[in-house]
């Protein structure tokens, strides 16, 4: 497939491998199963293709990522035979689970947790999920719930707070559209709160970027909640500063476009919908992801720990630039280390730059 024009032969090395060849495969994702089992059909077949000549690489693959399963719980009736998750009902009283047949009301075992199987009747139908939470909640939650290398225990819990930050994101994007300016307004960065909420965008941007490049999802995912959150104190608190602070609103615009750049390779389908209410043409899949602006990634100050004959006594925030001179003026200006000295001068002051401050009394 790497040529299909060439009518005389299965392959073209010059479109095969080398410096303008499609292969190898920069990235192979896949089940244990096809670990053991495409993958060496695809590594015989590779290396039977070199030995004729129709290929020079070694290896179809450049790299592997063997992703986890999802798994469920099992049910087993009093027959022996088993009940599927929605046959079932649950309750909890206390640390204790019980599950009933909805139909019959019998008394079910729960047995332990388990790949999704159809022996084990097991499954749970991604129509029903769709149908009542919509398909980006189910791509989040099974995103959100463990590392893609382990094994994904599905819950109707962990599905609900996945539809309840859905519906958390769509809220605030419809909140803070009224609010915001065009694209592309100049940022007042003197202005501290506006400065921070930057900050906060593009250190989540750049952490993001940074896990979704390794694969992290659900570290990404983390990020995005704590983002999130940071917005729903600029648009949800007391202070009103979408509506009386110009500079905060134009940093909110950016962030806001941010966030939707950043959720649609999880849920593609509300970062349209959020796209478009943010006032935007054409689809957000098709926009550029956003760069990382590398000033805003490191803090003006700096907290260093402050210990008095080697035990930690205080902590003292200074400038990141700050000397030597501005940084022992700060620490012996403190009410702890003043305490500790009792009147008198240290005997030494020894800093070790952007690290740790030691007061020798």
């Amino acid at each position: 497939f790497t040529d299909p024009w060439n009518k005389t032969a299965p392959t073209t090395l010059s479109a095969v491998d080398g410096p303008t060849g499609w292969l190898a495969v920069n990235q192979y994702i896949g089940g244990i199963e096809h670990a053991i089992l495409h993958l060496l059909y695809s590594r015989f077949f590779t290396r039977a293709m070199k030995a004729t000549g129709h290929v020079a690489m070694d290896e179809p693959f450049a790299g592997m990522f063997t992703q986890g399963m999802v798994v469920h719980e099992t049910y087993k009736k009093q027959d022996g035979t088993f009940a599927s998750p929605a046959e079932i009902n649950i309750e909890t009283v206390g640390d204790k689970r019980s599950a009933t047949l909805l139909t019959t009301k019998e008394s079910v075992e729960i047995g332990p947790i388990e790949k999704m199987s159809k022996s084990k009747r097991n499954t749970v139908d991604p129509d029903d999920i769709i149908g009542t939470y919509g398909a980006d909640t189910a791509r989040w939650f099974m995103l959100s719930d463990s590392p893609p290398d382990r094994d994904v225990i599905w819950s109707e819990e962990g599905v609900q707070g996945a539809s309840r930050f859905v519906q958390r994101v769509w809220r605030l994007v419809n909140a803070a559209a009224s609010h915001l300016p065009k694209p592309g307004t100049p940022i007042d960065d003197s202005n501290e709160a506006a400065l921070a909420l930057r900050r906060a965008s593009h250190r989540t941007l750049a952490e993001i970027s940074t896990s979704i490049e390794r694969l992290r999802f659900n570290t990404a995912i983390a990020k995005l909640y704590t983002f999130v959150g940071t917005l729903a104190d600029v648009v949800d608190g007391p202070a009103k500063l979408l509506e009386t602070n110009p500079a905060v609103a134009a940093a909110a615009r950016e962030a806001f476009d941010v966030l939707a750049r950043l959720i649609s390779p999880m849920m593609p389908h509300l970062a349209e919908q959020c796209w478009q209410v943010l006032g935007h043409q054409g689809l957000v899949s098709e926009a550029n992801w956003p760069e990382t602006e590398a000033k805003l990634l490191v803090d003006d100050t700096i907290t260093l720990p402050v210990q008095v004959n080697g035990k930690k006594r205080a902590d003292v925030t200074v400038g990141r630039n700050a000397s030597n001179g501005e940084i022992e003026a700060a620490v012996l200006a403190l009410d702890a280390v003043k305490s500790a000295l009792d009147g008198k001068s240290p005997r030494k002051v020894i800093i070790v730059p952007q690290r740790i401050v030691n007061v020798v009394v």
